[in-house]
């Protein structure tokens, strides 16, 4: 091997590399495990431990936390560097929003009522049921088919006051169309802004937001999230900007301090019996350890020196500012001020206060409370449905602000309260989600004409940023989720602690059965396996890639297929040394006779997972994305790392046979006749064939929500439970209900496609509080719906796991994955075809996987209702299909390399002699690494995640079902198709 000094650098560099990327992701780990603990030790609320967590996390912001000697990094910096987890294996919330273009439009047209434009809409909504176009796109359609004499620029729909400087009505309904366009996609920038904003919020790392093409569809990950109700009705609810009259320092302060007070009460008198009970202090109460943390009492509870456990920095000066707080205090001050045992002082007239914070400076420790003069309907009087513009401007100080115009409605509003508030002396708060941006007063009288503006610490980006976000206040448009996955903490640790154990099996066998298999030489191939494994892990850190739990199968998958490439060349070196040759030059064959077909093989694999990931969304693009990195790590560490130590071995003059005394003569001097057993093999075939298209045919699949829609749970039970008892209950609700035992008696998936066209969050809430009452007679006496819902708990009860899928984007998805498959089987037609030369070598390669296709569906459609895990046909389904197709022509295509090397070596098929021999040549190969396969998939199988059971299953009888395609039906058919020509496949 040439450039062996180049290649030895390479690799030691790239393994540096690694070990540095992944040195990141166990200093963030210690480091999340030292915050939780440090959070449990402190409180047993939930609420205040996971606020405790983060802010003992946000603490190390800027503080270096790991030194590698030669740099130091902080925590936000490591935390960057670290490997992303999925929501699968960390649990949070992966959602797909679809934006409201009938509510865009409807807003632009000023609510028209004019009948060809809302039955246009109408319309619309029907085509987007078989449609893969944008609701855009089907709204001119529709317009276009019944609009008659009507235009778009017409005076009743979008020649109207809103957009009169944009559209008038001489404009023909192509330029209107134009303009629409825009707007439409400035109004879903606009509420992307909102989102991303919102998601900052939510103290998740490694978010991800982005827009889905040109559908108005949003895609949100928050791996790691927690409060998931709480972040559904936040992303779905539009930008809510409210004018609020608030209470001065003097009017609401004395609350403050009486709440802090009765804290110091209580404090008192919890420390009074523990000095009367000499309780340890290991025993601290809750309010000790609130204590504690802020640093405003003592060790000793018994000696209060400071009065102070709210954690009031300084009350207001008496303008809107009540009182300020350290930024960490935030959750909990809030969780006290609106405690109803607290909230009993108030007096009648403020009883519907509501508090909220101010928006702080970047950097600022510091956070002020506001008080807002709430009302029994919780009702602003003015809200940012008025705002008809709003710009980033600069107030007489030269300090960026968004000055807002508003409707004719607003402005008589604007004008009342700001002359109230000028008559008053007081303040009105301007709100956005919840914050306070500022809270001017008026010194000059009524303000009229509607003019505004905004100002609280901005930077110029953010001002503008704003700005986009008010001027979709004209264009209202609501925000329905249409795809959704939860996925609770414990079952993403869950995930973890089993991926992590079929991991290591995994591992075991392949690395046994090599040492086992192939002696010395197998330690070298391990130690390749190892590096690769290595190399993946810190590829997909270095990358930024999300860890999924089918990322963690495509990983495992790539222990059985890394071995291929080494048990290609080892088997090509055995033959070599059978020949009579020596060691050196054996070695150097045996490497470059077995380059080919690992090539050829790993490209039409890689081949399949491009189409893969650019087919698949959320965790199978993670599925895809380790298969492809597997590819190339695995061509690199079998072709130069298992290279340079066979090399290094030869040069010692070490005893190396590529066999041990019991293997080594497995598989020699095979001589079966394949050819002749062929119409035999059609017979079988044909058989499940027809077994499998029948089956299809009658029964057909158990499509999941993927592709159907719907909504799924997976519940977990204290005990067994009845599944046709539950099954009942829950019909007598939803009317009609699917329900499967996964992973025990005590664990159910619930599909129900009641509600399923309505994505409102309403709706969402109405389905999952009917499942939560249709099964309180199986759960424990007790359990609260919150608790339901979190399913996280200790106990661990409740819902584990949900997934929601509408109507629309299930199609979508059926679609797409039917052209992933069929574009992989054109793409590896036409490779297979350049590559061989002959359409001859393409066609049976075709249809060994048209016939592995069609009996793994077959198996499905026979079996779904009969195994003990779910045989849904989803996205991980398609997934499995493909890697099936990718592993079928892979063995195929090693057959087919060998053949025709054969036959260009000693010409002519001799009745199918020489397609014998080759075939005969490659059978330990193929067995080989069909094995090492399929007991890492089995060890996962058995081992790992329920979750991913039917992805697994899928590819285990594809791998056995395409071993046997590979030499019994795409050979025999290239063979038949080929024999006829009386020629000879050209050499490359």
């Amino acid at each position: 091997m040439q450039n062996k000094g180049l290649v030895k650098l390479f690799a030691v560099l790239f393994g540096l590399v690694s070990i540095y990327q992944l040195s990141f992701t166990f200093k963030a780990n210690q480091i999340e495990d030292e915050a939780e603990a440090h959070a449990a030790s402190k409180f047993d609320n939930p609420d205040l431990r996971n606020a405790e967590e983060l802010r003992y996390l946000d603490s190390l912001n800027t503080i270096d936390v790991f030194d590698i000697g030669i740099a130091k990094f902080t925590y936000n910096e490591v935390k960057e560097k670290a490997m992303n987890l999925g929501l699968d294996l960390k649990g949070g919330i992966n959602v797909i929003l679809q934006i409201s273009v009938r509510d865009i439009l409807e807003g632009l047209a000023n609510k028209s009522k004019d009948p060809v434009f809302n039955q246009a809409l109408d319309r619309a909504e029907e085509i987007q049921k078989d449609s893969q176009d944008s609701y855009l796109e089907s709204f001119f359609q529709a317009f276009d088919e019944i609009k008659g004499d009507t235009k778009l620029a017409s005076p009743d729909i979008f020649a109207n006051r809103t957009l009169s400087d944009e559209v008038n009505i001489n404009m023909s309904d192509d330029e209107v169309k134009s303009i629409l366009r825009r707007k439409v996609d400035e109004s879903i920038v606009s509420a992307f802004e909102v989102l991303r904003k919102r998601i900052d919020k939510f103290g998740v790392t490694s978010p991800n937001i982005q827009r889905l093409g040109s559908t108005g569809r949003i895609l949100v990950e928050l791996p790691g999230a927690r409060d998931v109700e709480r972040i559904k009705k936040l992303l779905q609810s539009t930008a809510q900007l409210e004018f609020w009259d608030v209470y001065r320092t003097e009017e609401m302060a004395s609350y403050v301090l009486q709440v802090n007070q009765a804290l110091v009460q209580q404090e008192q008198e919890n420390s009074e019996v523990a000095e009367t009970e000499e309780v340890s202090d290991s025993t601290q109460t809750e309010q000790d350890k609130i204590a504690e943390l802020t640093g405003e009492i003592a060790s000793d509870s018994t000696n209060i020196e400071n009065q102070n456990p709210l954690g009031i920095v300084a009350l207001g000066n008496g303008g809107p500012v009540i009182a300020t707080f350290n930024s960490k205090d935030k959750r909990k001050v809030l969780t006290y001020l609106n405690d109803p045992q607290y909230r009993s002082f108030l007096p009648a007239e403020q009883r519907y206060v509501r508090f909220a914070w101010g928006k702080e400076a970047d950097g600022s420790q510091f956070a002020d409370l506001y008080a807002i003069k709430g009302n029994r309907d919780n009702e602003p009087e003015l809200s940012g449905a008025v705002i008809t513009d709003a710009r980033q401007a600069y107030n007489q100080r030269g300090e960026p602000t968004v000055s807002m115009q508003m409707n004719g409605k607003g402005a008589k509003i604007w004008e009342d309260m700001t002359g109230r508030a000028y008559q008053n002396q007081s303040q009105i708060a301007i709100v956005l989600d919840s914050i306070v941006y500022s809270a001017p007063g008026v010194s000059t009288g009524p303000i009229s004409g509607g003019n505004s503006e905004i100002s609280g610490s901005f930077t110029v980006n953010e001002a503008t940023d704003l700005a986009n976000v008010l001027r979709a206040g004209k264009l209202p448009a609501h925000a329905d989720i249409v795809q959704a996955d939860e996925v609770g903490a414990s079952l993403g640790q869950e995930a973890i602690e089993s991926g992590s154990l079929s991991f290591g099996i995994a591992l075991l066998l392949v690395v046994c059965w090599m040492l086992f298999y192939y002696g010395k030489a197998g330690i070298y191939a391990d130690i390749a396996l190892l590096f690769n494994i290595l190399l993946i892990f810190g590829v997909l850190s270095g990358l930024g890639a999300v860890l999924t739990l089918p990322g963690l199968a495509g990983i495992v998958l790539t222990l059985g297929m890394s071995v291929d490439a080494n048990v290609l060349i080892f088997e090509r070196v055995r033959e070599e040394i059978n020949k009579g040759k020596a060691m050196k030059e054996a070695v150097k064959d045996g490497f470059s006779y077995a380059l080919s077909s690992i090539l050829d093989a790993n490209i039409t694999t890689g081949l399949t997972g491009i189409i893969l990931f650019v087919f698949g969304t959320g965790p199978i693009k993670g599925f895809a994305t380790t298969l492809l990195i597997g590819i190339v790590t695995s061509l690199f560490t079998a072709i130069f790392i298992t290279r340079l130590l066979v090399d290094w071995s030869v040069r010692k003059n070490q005893r190396l046979d590529f066999s041990t005394p019991i293997t080594k003569n497995w598989f020699r001097n095979i001589k079966f006749n394949f050819i002749s057993k062929r119409k035999m093999a059609y017979v079988v075939s044909g058989i499940l064939l027809v077994i499998s298209l029948t089956s299809l045919f009658t029964r057909g699949l158990d499509q999941g929500i993927d592709f159907v829609g719907g909504r799924t749970y997976q519940v977990r039970f204290a005990q067994d439970v009845d599944n046709e008892a539950v099954k009942v209950a829950l019909n007598d609700a939803f009317g009609s209900a699917e329900v499967k035992t996964i992973g025990g008696d005590h664990q159910l998936k619930i599909s129900t496609k009641y509600k399923v066209d309505e994505n409102s969050a309403e709706a969402d809430e109405e389905v999952q509080t009917m499942l939560f009452e249709s099964l309180k007679p199986f759960l424990p006496e007790g359990i609260t719906y919150a608790e339901f819902v979190d399913g996280s708990g200790d106990a661990k009860i409740g819902k584990m796991f949900s997934s929601k899928v509408s109507p629309t984007i299930a199609d979508d998805i059926k679609q797409s994955s039917v052209w992933a498959v069929l574009g992989s089987l054109v793409v590896v037609f036409l490779y297979i075809l350049i590559r061989f030369r002959r359409w001859q070598f393409s066609l049976g390669a075709v249809a060994a996987v048209f016939h592995d296709v069609i009996i793994v569906l077959g198996v499905y459609s026979l079996l779904y209702t009969i195994m003990p895990f779910s045989m849904e046909i989803d996205q991980a389904f398609i997934a499995a299909i493909l890697t099936v197709i990718g592993y079928s022509l892979n063995d195929t295509v090693v057959v087919f390399d060998r053949i025709r090397e054969t036959l260009a070596e000693k010409g002519g098929f001799k009745g199918g002699k020489h397609i014998n021999e080759a075939i005969n040549n490659t059978l330990s190969r193929t067995l080989n690494t069909s094995f090492t396969t399929l007991i890492v998939l089995l060890a996962m199988f058995f081992f790992g995640a329920e979750s991913l059971r039917d992805l697994l299953f899928a590819i285990i009888v594809g791998i056995v079902v395409g071993t046997y395609s590979s030499v019994f039906i795409a050979t025999p058919i290239m063979y038949d198709t080929l024999k006829d020509k009386g020629k000879l496949p050209e050499e490359n």
